[in-house]
């Protein structure tokens, strides 16, 4: 009897807390709820990817499965998405043309999306001929919801954009009936995503602004509960952290889902009466938070992060529909290439691991990226071929990681996914210019001194070695550099010299524009075989023998490829293992390596530091001169020995 009386004692403390814990109007009985399912940053993941304990994650079949099952239990459940649902794997080849990213989603029974910054890779008018393909499917499609990134007065193709985003639908806000709430919901677009798409074609608008005008329009409209899509991002610097910024400036949020820095938060992040909630990229995890609502106030009592991995059955229909997508990809894109999609390539006996984002190091992957664009330009010019004495990748376009095991065509498009050519067909070509000794010593230099700041900008280079201190003061850091020639001999670097470089086509783009990101202290001018300044990249992307573009992708399928075979598959090479020693990064205050090749910068900080330790020193001095004439009474020189 006595247990009884301890278990309705507890029953009843349980309902006095939960009480305690909603306020006033949400109190038990009162109260009506909210559920969001959420994800962001899918980035065409339509297919699992292998983690690196071998376990299987994402796709989108296995997504549509889980979705199925959180409906079950909840409803009226919305279903949203923060942008970037494209670019990422080899199907979006098919995206100017038939749009799988929102067909596939409307299929899942997504409400709304907004756009990211890689929605706008192929540019303006691409962005447009994937709206209109969405629309002339037929098909169900998520509402496109875009307040502050609007197309640019300037475009050349502005009216054609417009009339395709009114086709589609696309508007700053939407209001939702689901139950017995009514929703406000709208999309926004931050400042580091929209300088991440700097060929879009749209411009970008004040996000706080533009964000308070969608709150107050949609509260008018008698919208309860305001959902932000905003493809801005959080970061553990607060000045940096974009969604938690908009949390604060603007009053009447109820929810933030928050995309772009691919964030994963295991709790919301709560600014005020807003919270912020983030998934995880890549199809990784499916998002839900649930609320309970009275009278202008809120209570989250469910948040979680639900795997998408091998314990989920995937949903038939929308497989089906993914492998639609891949026989389109094989028998169109593909096809020219002359491969299919799970095509096998070679065989890896270890892992080659992506770069871990923000930590400087070598990369035994960026190397073979590299090398493969030494590799392809050759076998692209035959007899014709100048030789390449660098090539250049960067951290911001290794987009997934090569596992122990088999590699197909699909997964080595997935390491270099991004971009489109001047062919109009996906993926960033390569480019070959020239630059000097000199400036391919500030490439190094961008890669010691800017990518600790800006991570995407980490360089992995091939046919150049050199090393690194992280404690040097910034823009010289680097303490050596050489060229590995091509019969492994070192050879030295000279300033005025022209040597070939050969890298992606945004890649140039980037390093082209590094003396806005330095202060003006770099300087690098791409330049033709004649010493000639370059300012049209498009002129200078390298090319077969037939005058096709050569891809980034391509150079890296057709590098693995090129191994020597074990048991008639191509085996990666075992340099690969691990980095090879040509990028060495150290920390040390060894004064040569602190002070070997020291630029102006460097003596200039020394002089400074002389000159305060001088000052420090004579003001010490001085110090313990004073007190000890106050200890003793005044003047040491009348004082007997």
């Amino acid at each position: 009897m006595r247990r009884v009386h301890r278990s309705v004692a507890g029953l009843l403390l349980a309902l006095l807390l939960l009480s305690i814990a909603l306020p006033g109007s949400l109190a038990v009985g009162e109260n009506r709820t909210v559920t969001v399912l959420f994800t962001h940053d899918l980035h065409a993941h339509f297919l699992s990817q292998t983690a690196e304990d071998g376990a299987e994650s994402g796709g989108f079949a296995r997504l549509a499965a889980a979705l199925a099952a959180e409906r079950a239990s909840y409803p009226q459940a919305l279903t949203l998405d923060a942008g970037d649902f494209s670019m990422g794997s080899l199907i979006q080849a098919l995206y100017a043309t038939q749009a799988p990213e929102l067909v596939t989603m409307g299929a899942m029974g997504y409400d709304a999306t907004t756009a990211g910054n890689h929605e706008f890779d192929y540019g303006a008018l691409d962005f447009a001929n994937m709206l209109n393909a969405a629309k002339n499917s037929g098909a169900p499609l998520p509402a496109l919801l875009m307040a502050n990134y609007v197309v640019d007065k300037e475009n050349p193709n502005r009216e054609t954009v417009l009339r395709a985003m009114s086709r589609y639908g696309v508007s700053e806000t939407m209001l939702l009936e689901r139950g017995n709430v009514t929703y406000g919901i709208f999309g926004v677009m931050g400042v580091n995503s929209a300088e991440d798409a700097p060929a879009s074609g749209f411009v970008l608008e004040d996000a706080a602004a533009a964000s308070q005008r969608c709150v107050d329009a949609l509260k008018e409209q008698g919208a309860e509960f305001i959902i932000a899509l905003s493809h801005s991002g959080t970061n553990a610097n607060p000045r940096k952290s974009e969604d938690e910024q908009l949390a604060r400036t603007v009053s009447g949020i109820d929810l933030i889902i928050s995309g772009h820095t691919h964030t994963t938060l295991s709790q919301p992040v709560v600014v005020g009466d807003t919270y912020i909630v983030s998934a995880g990229a890549y199809c990784e995890n499916l998002g839900s938070a649930t609320f309970v609502l009275g009278e202008g106030e809120k209570a989250l009592i469910d948040y979680r992060l639900i795997p998408i991995d091998g314990t989920l059955r995937e949903d038939a229909g929308i497989a089906q529909l993914v492998d639609t997508w891949k026989k389109r990809v094989s028998s169109g894109y593909l096809s020219e290439y002359g491969y299919t999609y799970d095509q096998v390539l070679a065989y890896a006996p270890f892992d080659l691991t992506a770069p871990e984002h923000g930590v400087q190091a070598a990369n035994s992957l960026g190397e073979l990226v590299s090398d493969a664009y030494r590799y392809a330009v050759k076998q692209a010019e035959g007899e014709d071929y100048v030789p390449v004495a660098a090539a250049i990748t960067a951290e911001g376009l290794l987009r997934a990681s090569l596992r122990e095991g088999e590699i197909t065509i699909s997964q080595a498009f997935d390491v270099l996914p991004l971009g489109i050519g001047e062919d109009g067909r996906a993926g960033y070509p390569l480019v070959s210019v020239w630059l000097t000794g000199k400036e391919l010593k500030v490439v190094l230099e961008i890669d010691a001194s800017i990518a600790p700041g800006m991570p995407e900008a980490q360089l992995y280079l091939s046919g150049v070695e050199y090393q690194t201190n992280t404690l040097r003061i910034f823009f010289n850091r680097v303490t050596k550099s050489a060229l590995i020639l091509p019969d492994g001999g070192i050879g030295k670097l000279e300033d005025e010299k022209l040597y070939r470089v050969v890298t992606g086509l945004y890649s140039i783009q980037m390093l082209a524009a590094v003396e806005s990101r330095s202060l003006g202290l770099f300087n690098l001018q791409p330049k033709d075989a004649q010493g000639n300044p370059v300012t049209d990249f498009t002129q200078h992307i390298v090319r077969d023998r037939y005058g096709g573009e050569v891809k980034e992708w391509y150079a890296l399928a057709s590098y693995l490829e090129s191994f020597r075979e074990t048991d008639g598959v191509a085996s990666v090479a075992a340099q690969y293992a691990q980095p090879d020693g040509r990028k060495e990064i150290v920390s040390s205050l060894n004064p040569v390596l602190m002070l070997k090749n020291a630029n102006w910068l460097t003596l200039a900080a020394v002089v400074v530091l002389l000159i305060f330790g001088g000052l420090f020193i004579f003001a010490v001095r001085k110090s313990a001169r004073y007190l000890r004439r106050r200890r003793y009474g005044g003047s040491f020189r009348g004082r007997r020995r």
